[in-house]
């Protein structure tokens, strides 16, 4: 099969270094999920902790698949670029198909929790189900019409956002620990499941919160020398997240309680309270407001940039590489965001209704979002193979323990989200089926 690449070289500037890079990942990483999750998470008590252990080993593991990866392949599209590489164009086809699904489909959920914080500020508008809905498009909108602009600029947007959103994060994380009553995480497993159920029911929604760790290899064809800058901004934005996800969940529970927590809206701007009092509440919640449209910033230029690709090599409409005077994807962003509209539209205003749609839409994004991470396991042997490279003094079998874990960890967290998630995963992939046989035949003529 003849291979095509697509690199930003040949259009937009590159114009994405470390620190950008690095907050890209950041940024989608902790975003808006996190901040809701100690809540989601409380009745498992300090089996959430030793869930977030085993992730973090199992995280760090893919980012240095990715990180291998992109300085074997340093291409736009990520995942979707190595695996159409690895394996050929229909494998690509559906990783690029279900890792753009699994983006606009989260979407909704990010932009709720922006206006979950905002009551912090506004009490009101939780009598006013209409408002919250418009908030929440609002914000996709402005934050997609942003990235329109370019890549540079949305790249400047993430910095800000993730700067000014780490001081009030990192003081409730680490801080925090301070004031923990480490009596609230005994006993280790306070749920009615045995604990190997309970810890594999943790670990969809703490993947959701670890979800971006290889934002820096998808738009590589922007950033300036990506095999080097890819490869330090996956590492340390993993590193670093999981290091405030660790104390941020030890803090939250230990100071709020685990009864209490379950019940909140808002824990990181609750456990601010009740340490610092009423003002810090409201330090805390303008932060993840930051945090969440540092999210949809993301995630919304990941959304434009895999696509863009795959319609680059024929494998989706062209319509989703048509790129404005900006050299932006804005008419595949547009559909994406149109899309997460419809889906944001759809849901009530019920607060019962809307755990329980974030709580589908969470593992609904990541049984999709971790087929291309199966996928991504295995390429980098392939792609060895096939440019007959070796690397390290073992060859290729040196990466496999890593390799190894990785996969195991990829396939836990499809197991995790439950068999009605997987299965709405596995209908969305197949709905695809279609386009890829129509593209393949006006290919062929």
């Amino acid at each position: 099969m003849t291979q095509t690449t697509f690199d930003a070289s040949d259009g937009p500037q590159r114009s994405l270094g470390v620190w950008t890079c690095t907050a890209l990942v950041i940024g989608n990483i902790i975003g808006a999920g996190f901040f809701l999750l100690p809540a989601a998470l409380a009745p498992y008590g300090a089996v959430t902790l030793i869930g977030w252990l085993v992730m973090t080993v199992g995280a760090l593991a893919l980012g240095v698949v990715f990180a291998r990866l992109s300085s074997l392949l340093p291409e736009t599209g990520g995942p979707y670029a190595f695996v159409r590489r690895a394996f050929g164009d229909f494998p690509g086809f559906l990783v690029a198909w279900g890792y753009w699904i699994a983006i606009w489909v989260s979407l909704p959920a990010i932009a709720l929790a922006v206006v979950d914080y905002l009551h912090v500020f506004v009490p009101g508008l939780r009598q006013v189900p209409l408002s919250n809905t418009a908030i929440a498009l609002i914000a996709m909108w402005g934050i997609a019409l942003a990235n329109m602009l370019g890549v540079k600029e949305a790249g400047r947007i993430q910095l800000i956002l993730v700067s000014i959103k780490m001081v009030p994060l990192l003081a409730v994380s680490l801080l925090g620990l301070f004031w923990v009553d480490w009596s609230q995480f005994t006993p280790i497993n306070p749920s009615p499941l045995p604990f190997f159920v309970a810890l594999a029911t943790t670990a969809p929604l703490i993947m959701f919160a670890f979800s971006g760790m290889e934002s820096a290899s998808v738009p590589a064809g922007h950033v300036r020398n990506p095999r080097r800058t890819i490869a330090i901004a996956t590492i340390a934005g993993t590193v670093i997240a999981a290091v405030i996800y660790i104390s941020g969940t030890i803090s939250t529970m230990g100071v709020i309680g685990l009864g209490p927590l379950a019940r909140s809206d808002a824990p990181f701007a609750d456990t601010a309270s009740l340490i610092w009092g009423p003002v810090a509440a409201y330090v805390m919640a303008a932060a993840v407001i930051l945090s969440s449209l540092a999210a949809l910033n993301g995630w919304t230029l990941m959304m434009s940039q895999v696509p863009m690709a795959a319609a680059r090599h024929g494998l989706l409409p062209k319509v989703f590489g048509d790129l404005n005077r900006n050299g932006v994807a804005a008419k595949g962003i547009a559909i994406s965001v149109s899309l997460a509209s419809v889906i944001l539209l759809l849901q009530t205003s019920g607060a019962k209704e809307l755990i329980a749609i974030y709580d589908f839409i969470v593992n609904l994004s990541i049984s999709v979002y971790m087929v291309p991470f199966v996928f991504c396991c295995l390429a980098e042997g392939m792609i060895l193979n096939q440019m007959g490279r070796h690397v390290g003094p073992l060859g290729p079998r040196s990466h496999v323990p890593v390799t190894v874990i990785a996969f195991v960890f990829s396939m836990w967290t499809i197991y995790g989200a439950g068999a009605e998630a997987a299965l709405w995963g596995l209908l969305l992939l197949l709905a695809g089926l279609p386009i890829f046989a129509a593209l393949k035949v006006e290919k062929t003529r």
